[in-house]
């Protein structure tokens, strides 16, 4: 097992893309529970957004995409919202995105080596503060962050990237 996590290309959005079409099959056939929705969020679209700006990162094992995210400052309006824990001037949070494991190659820990690697970004860049967002029905994400120390700040109900509805959990963690 070669894993290594890279800045994304050109070449990497059919894969990325596909990968959201099986979380999006697994959501639809009950296996998945992300609150994401086809042809609304994430979409092909998303992914050429995040590369179009720099900030799509891949996780490959031997050569195939296992996982994607985007990493930036950007923090959504929703989070304007939020009694954070950690205050932090805009410049010193990190926000990783849309941190999506293709369904069947979930389980090998690639959640774990991505929140690993976005860390380590995060203190590369000099920003101490990382925020993550997620679905209130997306139990697995919610246990994953928690498991990596996040803590749950507010739980925002909003529109989310076009999705109605959305009680959006919004969680931080400060780097040591």
């Amino acid at each position: 097992m070669m894993i290594a996590i890279r800045k994304a290309t050109e070449a990497d959005i059919p894969s990325v893309a596909a990968v959201y079409g099986r979380i999006h099959d697994a959501e639809e056939a009950g296996r998945l529970t992300t609150g994401w929705l086809r042809g609304i969020y994430p979409t092909e679209a998303t992914a050429r957004a995040a590369l179009a700006a720099g900030d799509l990162f891949v996780l490959e094992d031997d050569g195939q995409i296992a996982a994607a995210a985007r990493i930036n400052r950007e923090q959504m309006p929703a989070y304007a919202q939020v009694p954070w824990k950690y205050k932090a001037k805009a410049e010193e949070v990190m926000v990783l995105h849309t941190l999506t494991v293709d369904p069947p190659l979930a389980g090998r820990g690639y959640g774990r080596e991505f929140l690993r690697f976005y860390e380590d970004f995060a203190r590369r860049n000099g920003c101490p503060i990382l925020r993550i967002d997620t679905n209130e029905r997306n139990a697995a994400a919610r246990a994953m962050y928690a498991r990596h120390g996040y803590l749950e700040s507010g739980v925002i109900p909003t529109v989310f990237n076009g999705i109605p509805g959305v009680n959006l959990v919004c969680m931080e963690k400060r780097l040591d």
